[in-house]
């Protein structure tokens, strides 16, 4: 089948007449995509279509495309899933449209749009949905969640074709005839496919009902049914209305659903269903080829007809003709008087009568001419009416054009407008997820904290019970040592009666010497003595008695102080064996209570760590189940967030190791480990979720290494965690296969970071000082060689040359210092940004803190510098007679630009109040001055040298001149060409300049 033919009839087939899409055009579409196995010269003929704007020609192409996608080749569902996202824009345009075509292309794209989807989901459906009971079991692959999830799908595409029905019919006016009409039947004609495309899917429905009743309970199905009985009663009535329209009763066999729905509760039902079939003729005849009478035949007839009423009147038979004379010879006179009479009296009641009838004709014809004039009128009144309304319509038109413009800006901060609220959206949910976690979180905190203080109650009351059998203990040593005090205190007292008794008996016993020395000497006092002697014997008598008694006292005491004392050592004894035993019994109850104690505590603390890490384990999970959730594809992060997230991650993983080796040494050091576990989790969570975000607009490859480790990373915390709540394994738990996860999704976010970034961060503040120094040098050497080159020009230039280049260097001179005035200006308003931003921290920290603006700033010093050589070397060889004028304008241009970037750069950050911000800005419009005095200065010149070279054509002939005029015409299109292209080339450069400094300093990050 050739192209041509093919691409004919498409256009045909989809035009701006409502009328319906003619059959052999439809046809010819359908072979033509079997023909070359596809839709794409269909699409190539559509595409240069104007759908939006008219929306017959958009219904026609929708009744065009639902045809192909019914009976063409299997290749257009797949040619045409490229354009489904324009159908749906399409929808969504004509749906604002509330008369006319607008809402029914809306509702008819929409069918499509669900069409291609459930096709695309279910390969095995062909496009007309005609398949055999096996083929369907197939097609749910025996499993009873297909069949269920089939089952969904088949109701959402049934209610699309019967809202497309429904707004069909209630779009025409069916107190009149419409389905006779063109506009009727253009709208109608679409509904043939719905129709064929409702039966089978009426019929698949009730089938897969039956099959999942049969192996699901009927409370699980009752949605389905609800809906079934719904789209039941909606289709019923849609095909009763149609299979009464005429259009429909010629063209297609509509068959008629039962009284009642089936009955799915019962199994026997299936066997009563019949599935309903569509009937089709094979060849239908059209109203508009009904044979037309031609107006020769109608006057034949009418010819006849008057014939016939002749011989009905005068007779038919020439033998009995009256007027025959031939075959009246035999009559006589009288009956020739009476016929000629009767034949008289009939002639005038045919006058009369054809007097009637010509008073009748006239009558009609003063009727039909009164009504041709009406309808000329009202002919003039509808050609006015028609103007009226093309000159609304152009005016229409034109509202149109600028309305369109409006609602694509619309759509646009619509689209945009629905972004940010979905962004919001997801950020609000994220949001209020953390704010539940938070406080479940701190909940369980304050549960922890009593379940603490409850064990720290049982601590000081066991630390109270200690000490209670400790004050016991030191009361008892205390009683043993007054013990041992009071016996110590009776030995000393009767050891002090003793030495008493000991000096009493020496004082006797000097006495007694005394006394033998007195009586020694008084012997030879004589005999009076004697008595005196007798009496001392007597007294000593006495004193020796009382000495023998008070040494048997003495051995008394002695003999009582040695049973007291061996009583005091029996009672010692005694008292340290109770005390001993005391003690002993006293420790053995301590350590009970104390190990007790210490187990209760330690099972307490160890189901802290278990709700601990049962928590964080949540929080892991929760962010590996949003890491699948749709809602969380619109979140987009940066690599440097992920970068940070990762480094305190990484930094709280080791924290976490620490202090589970302290536990695992010490099960009193749960203090630290419970912080660091939820604080482990937090971070562990947002890496995920920022790596999740960041590969959303990473390129493939690395986004799909970077998803997966962190899903690693997520599983491997999750082990982790697990392996902390488990008794048996919460000293083997290991986090180093977890820092491996988080070194790599480092990695792949070093990988993803943008290439500005590469310059380390310590050495950003001495390139920025480079830059700067750099800058300044630049512009010191360029006034030096415009210096160098007005003295050159001065001495070797004169004239207009000389004038012309003093003008353009002292202008270049002036933009120099103006520009130099402007870098010092930014340096000044540079340090006191630091010196107020920086706080505690040393410049280059603030220059790697502030990293963008650091390699803004950079960027716009080195454009400078560059402008600045490059104007000198575009002045010097336009000095020389070797270069253009436009190029010293362009490099002048270039640095007023350059110089507008480094301003930009450093108001960033600087205070509004700011002197050298005042002083910055005031500079730059100097630079802006110098530049407009550099520019101006150098068309001056140019029109000043181009003075010199006036053209002169008085010595030419018109043959010349005509010559000369045909040249610069050919001269002129050249020129105009080259500077079309030079155009575009600077557009694409410039395309291309601003993409690659967007890449080099993360404006897309920035961005996002």
């Amino acid at each position: 089948m050739e192209l041509g033919k093919v691409t004919v009839s498409i256009n045909k087939a989809i035009n701006a007449q409502e009328v319906a899409v003619k059959e052999k055009h439809a046809r010819t579409c359908i072979l033509g995509t079997h023909h070359e196995k596809g839709a794409q010269t269909f699409w190539s003929v559509v595409n240069r279509l104007p759908l939006s704007g008219n929306a017959v020609l958009c219904w026609k192409f929708c009744h065009v495309f639902h045809k192909l996608l019914r009976d063409g080749h299997s290749n257009v569902l797949k040619d045409s899933l490229r354009y489904k996202n324009e159908l749906s824009d399409m929808s969504r345009m004509w749906g604002h449209l509330s008369e006319g075509y607008g809402q029914l292309c809306s509702i008819y794209l929409k069918l499509l749009r669900t069409k291609m989807e459930f096709h695309t989901k279910n390969p095995r459906f062909p496009g007309n949905l005609q398949m055999s009971d096996r083929q369907l079991d197939e097609a749910g692959e025996n499993d009873v969640n297909n069949f269920f999830q089939l089952t969904v799908e088949m109701f959402d595409y049934l209610e699309c074709e019967l809202n497309l029905f429904q707004t069909v019919f209630s779009s025409l006016d069916m107190s009149r005839s419409v389905s006779v009409t063109a506009a009727g039947q253009c709208r109608l004609a679409p509904l043939i496919q719905v129709i064929l495309d409702c039966s089978h899917l009426y019929d698949y429905t009730v089938k897969l009902l039956f099959k999942l009743h049969s192996c699901l309970p009927a409370d699980t199905l009752q949605g389905h049914r609800d809906r079934f009985l719904e789209q039941f009663r909606k289709l019923k009535d849609l095909f009763y209305r149609s299979s009464n329209l005429q259009y429909f009763k010629r063209l297609i066999q509509i068959p008629q659903l039962p009284e009642n729905p089936p009955n799915f509760l019962r199994a026997s039902a299936l066997s009563e269903h019949i599935s309903p079939v569509v009937v089709i003729p094979a060849e239908a005849s059209s109203p508009d080829s009904e044979p037309i009478m031609d107006l020769v035949e109608m006057d034949t007839a009418s010819q006849s007809l008057f014939d016939s009423k002749f011989d009905d009147i005068f007779g038919s038979s020439l033998g009995s003709d009256p007027f025959n004379f031939n075959s009246q010879n035999g009559m006589n006179k009288h009956d020739k008087d009476r016929l000629i009479e009767q034949l008289y009296g009939e002639i005038a009641a045919l006058k009369e009568e054809l007097e009637n009838f010509k008073a009748e004709s006239a009558r009609g014809m003063m009727q039909l001419r009164g009504r041709a004039s009406e309808l000329e009128a009202e002919l003039a009144e509808q050609q006015h009416l028609k103007q009226q309304a093309q000159d609304e319509s152009e005016f229409l038109r034109t509202e149109l054009e600028e309305l369109k413009k409006q609602r694509e800006d619309t759509e646009k901060a619509q689209r945009s407008l629905t972004e940010i609220e979905r962004r919001a959206q997801a950020n609000e949910q994220r949001y209020s997820k953390l704010k539940e976690k938070y406080s479940e979180l701190v909940h369980n905190h304050a549960d922890l904290l009593r379940k603490n203080a409850e064990v720290t109650k049982q601590v000081t009351a066991a630390r109270q019970a200690q000490g209670d059998v400790e004050r016991e203990k030191k009361e008892l040593e205390d009683s043993f040592q007054r013990v041992s005090e009071q016996a110590q205190r009776k030995s000393q007292e009767q050891a002090e009666v003793l030495d008493t008794l000991k000096r009493e008996l020496a004082a006797s016993r000097q006495e007694l010497q005394v006394l033998q020395g007195t009586l020694e000497s008084s012997t030879q006092a004589g005999v009076e003595q004697s008595t005196r002697i007798t009496g001392l014997e007597q007294e000593r008598d006495s004193l020796s008695q009382a000495a023998e008694r008070h040494g048997e006292e003495v051995a008394a005491l002695h003999a009582e102080l040695q049973q007291m004392r061996d009583r005091l050592g029996r009672e010692q004894e005694s008292s340290k064996m109770e005390l001993e035993m005391l003690q002993a019994q006293l420790r053995d109850k301590q350590e009970s209570k104390e190990q007790a104690l210490r187990q209760h505590v330690a099972e307490e603390q160890f189901a802290l760590l278990q709700g601990t890490a049962q928590e964080a384990k949540r929080m892991v999970q929760d962010a590996l189940s949003r890491l699948e959730d749709p809602a969380h594809m619109a979140c987009t992060g940066s690599a440097d967030c992920l970068l940070s997230r990762t480094l305190a991650a990484s930094e709280c993983v080791e924290r976490l190791q620490d202090a589970h080796g302290k536990y695992v040494s010490d099960h009193t050091a749960i203090g630290s480990l419970l912080p660091c576990l939820a604080l482990f989790a937090h971070l562990v969570s947002d890496t995920l979720l920022q790596g999740s975000a960041t590969s959303h607009l990473a390129p493939m490859e690395p986004a799909d290494r970077l998803l997966e480790a962190c899903k690693q990373c997520g599983s491997e915390a999750v082990s982790y965690l697990s392996a902390l709540q488990d008794p048996g394994k919460v000293k083997g738990a290991d986090c180093s296969l977890l820092k491996i996860c988080l070194g790599h999704i480092s990695t792949i976010g070093e990988e993803l970071r943008p290439r500005g970034l590469d310059v380390k961060q310590e050495e950003l503040g001495d390139l920025v000082d480079k830059e700067m120094a750099a800058t300044a040098a630049a512009i010191e050497t360029a006034a030096a060689r415009i210096e160098e080159m007005l003295s050159k020009a001065r001495a070797g230039d004169t004239g207009v040359k000389l004038e012309v280049n003093e003008r353009i260097l002292g202008s270049c001179t002036g933009l120099m210092q103006a520009i130099r005035v402007l870098v010092l200006a930014s340096k000044d308003l540079q340090r006191e940004i630091v010196e107020s931003g920086r706080g505690a921290a040393s410049p280059k920290e603030f220059y790697a803190k502030n990293s963008r603006w650091t390699e803004g700033l950079i960027s716009a010093s080195k454009a400078v510098g560059w402008g600045a050589t490059v104007m000198v070397d575009a002045a010097d060889l336009v000095v020389q007679g070797k270069g253009t004028f436009e190029e010293l304008m362009v490099c002048s241009r270039e640095i007023a630009a350059s110089t507008a970037q480094l301003v930009a750069a450093s108001k960033v950050k600087a205070d509004k109040d700011s002197a050298n911000l005042c002083k910055l800005q005031q500079a730059s419009r100097g630079v802006n001055q110098a530049t407009a005095s550099v520019v101006a200065s150098t068309k001056a010149g140019k029109s000043q040298v181009e003075e010199k070279d006036s053209m002169d054509f008085s010595s030419m002939t018109l043959t010349q001149i005509k010559r000369q005029e045909m040249d610069s015409q050919v001269r002129v299109l050249e020129l105009e060409n080259q500077l079309q292209k030079e155009r575009q080339k600077l557009g694409e450069l410039r395309k291309k300049h601003y993409e690659l400094a967007g890449v080099a300093e993360g404006w897309e990050d920035a961005a996002d």
